[in-house]
C-alpha cells in the first residue's frame, strides 16, 4: 500500500467497513418496516414478500453478471461505482411513492449491494497479508452486528416517528460522504489484468467451474443454507413456542449483536495466530450444538431465549469470519474479483433455498405453536457439520495450483 497516511491500513479498513454498515442496513431495515409498508402502499403480505425479496434474488443474478467484469477494471474504480450506485438505488427506495417504484429500486439496490460486499471482502484480501487477514475480515464482518445493534434500531424509530422512507433516506445521507472518504483514502490498486481478451461467457465459465472456486462455493453455500435454514423462523419460533413477546424481541437480538462486537475481533486474532481452518474447526461444532438448543427451546421466556440466541449469533459470526479468511486465500489475486461477485451470489441463493427448505418443513398459524422447528434445526446441525469435511478441501491458492492445473 502507499505510504501516504491518507491510505493508511486502518482508514482504508473503517472506510470499508462504514460503507458495508451501510449496505447491511440497507438490506435488513425493510422486514421491520412491514407494517408501515402494508399500511402505506396499500399492499398484502404476498406483495410485501416480493418487497422483502427483491433484494436478494437481484443481488443473487448481478453478481454472476458482474463476476467476468470485475477483474478487467481497477478495485478502486469498480468500488466507488458499485457505493455511489447503491447509495442512488437506498435514496430511490425512500423517495418511491408506489409500489412498483419501491421493487424496481429494492432491485436497483440489490444489484449494487449484493456485487458491493463481495468485492470489500475482495479487497481486504488485496490489501492485508494473510498474517492480518483474520483480523481485517472480522472487522468487515463487524459491521452486521453494528447495524444489529444500532442500525437498524435507530431505523425502526426513524421510520415509526417520520415515516418509512425516512431510514433509507438517512441512510444515502450517510453514505455520501463515505463515498468522498473511500476516493480519498482507498489505493489505487492494481488491475488484475491477464483474462480481458476473453469473452465474458467464457469468463464466468472458468469462474464457476475452477476446482478451487468450486471447492469454496460449495463451503459458502452448505454454511449459508444451514444458517437460513433456521435463522428466518427465529422470532415466530421464540413468540409462539418459547414465550417470548414481540416487544421483547430487539432485546434478544440487541443482546446477541453486542456479543457478537466482543467475539468477532477475538475470532480474528485467533485466525491469525493459529489459521482459520483450525478455528473453523473449533468455531463450527459449537455454532451447530447453539442451532440444536435454540431450536429445542421450551417455554423459558426472554431468561433463556437472550443468551442462547446471542451465543448462536457470534459463533455464526465466527465460522463466516473464519471462512471467508479461508476461502480468499484460497483463491488467486487476479481472479478474486470476479469469484467474489460470484461468491455473493451463491450465499444468497443457497440463504434462499435454506429459508425455502425450513418452510417446507415447519408448520403453524397464527396463535399457534410452530411444529417441526427442531427438525429444521436437526437439518440445519447437520449441514453445519458437514461444513467441516469442505473446509479441509479448502486450501491456499498456490497449494492446490499444481493440482488443478491437471485436472
Amino acid at each position: 500500500m502507499s505510504a501516504e497516511p491518507r491510505h493508511s491500513q486502518g482508514r482504508v479498513l473503517f472506510t470499508l467497513a462504514a460503507l458495508q454498515f451501510v449496505s447491511v442496513v440497507d438490506f435488513m431495515i425493510v422486514m421491520p418496516l412491514g407494517p408501515q409498508l402494508l399500511a402505506a402502499l396499500a399492499i398484502d403480505a404476498r406483495e410485501f414478500s416480493w418487497v422483502a425479496s427483491a433484494y436478494t434474488l437481484a443481488a443473487g443474478l448481478a453478481g454472476f453478471v458482474a463476476a467476468p467484469f470485475l477483474d478487467r477494471v481497477g478495485r478502486k474504480a469498480a468500488y466507488l461505482t458499485l457505493s455511489f450506485g447503491l447509495l442512488v438505488a437506498t435514496a430511490a427506495c425512500g423517495l418511491a411513492t408506489s409500489y412498483p417504484l419501491l421493487l424496481a429500486a429494492r432491485c436497483a439496490a440489490g444489484a449494487f449491494g449484493g456485487v458491493h460486499g463481495g468485492l470489500s471482502l475482495a479487497m481486504v484480501a488485496d490489501l492485508f497479508p494473510d498474517q492480518r487477514r483474520g483480523r481485517a475480515t472480522a472487522a468487515l464482518m463487524l459491521a452486521f452486528a453494528v447495524a444489529s445493534v444500532v442500525g437498524v434500531p435507530i431505523g425502526i424509530v426513524l421510520g415509526t416517528r417520520f415515516g418509512w422512507q425516512v431510514p433509507f433516506l438517512a441512510l444515502a445521507a450517510l453514505g455520501l460522504p463515505l463515498v468522498g472518504m473511500a476516493a480519498w483514502t482507498i489505493p489505487p490498486l492494481a488491475r488484475h489484468a491477464g483474462d480481458g481478451a476473453r469473452h465474458p461467457v467464457t469468463q464466468l465459465v472458468d469462474t464457476l467451474t475452477i476446482p478451487a472456486h468450486r471447492r469454496a462455493f460449495a463451503l459458502i453455500a452448505m454454511l449459508m443454507f444451514g444458517a437460513f435454514a433456521v435463522i428466518p423462523y427465529i422470532s415466530t419460533a421464540f413468540v409462539a413456542n418459547v414465550g417470548v413477546t414481540e416487544a421483547q424481541l430487539p432485546v434478544i437480538f440487541i443482546a446477541g449483536g453486542l456479543l457478537t462486537l466482543v467475539c468477532t475481533p477475538l475470532v480474528g486474532r485467533l485466525v491469525d495466530r493459529y489459521g482459520p481452518l483450525r478455528v473453523f474447526r473449533w468455531v463450527v461444532p459449537l455454532s451447530a450444538a447453539m442451532i440444536l438448543v435454540m431450536t429445542h427451546l421450551p417455554a423459558v421466556g426472554l431468561a433463556g431465549a437472550a443468551p442462547v440466541t446471542a451465543v448462536l449469533m457470534a459463533t455464526n459470526a465466527g465460522r463466516m469470519v473464519t471462512a471467508m479468511s479461508l476461502i480468499t486465500a484460497s483463491i488467486e489475486p487476479r481472479r478474486r474479483g470476479g469469484f467474489m461477485s460470484a461468491n455473493a451470489s451463491v450465499q444468497h441463493i443457497a440463504s434462499g433455498l435454506g429459508t425455502m427448505c425450513g418452510g417446507l418443513i415447519v408448520h403453524g398459524g397464527p396463535g399457534e405453536p410452530l411444529r417441526h422447528f427442531g427438525t429444521v434445526g436437526i437439518l440445519a446441525a447437520t449441514t453445519t457439520l458437514a461444513s467441516l469435511w469442505l473446509a479441509s478441501r479448502v486450501r491456499p491458492s498456490t497449494e492446490w495450483a499444481a493440482q488443478d492445473s491437471n485436472l
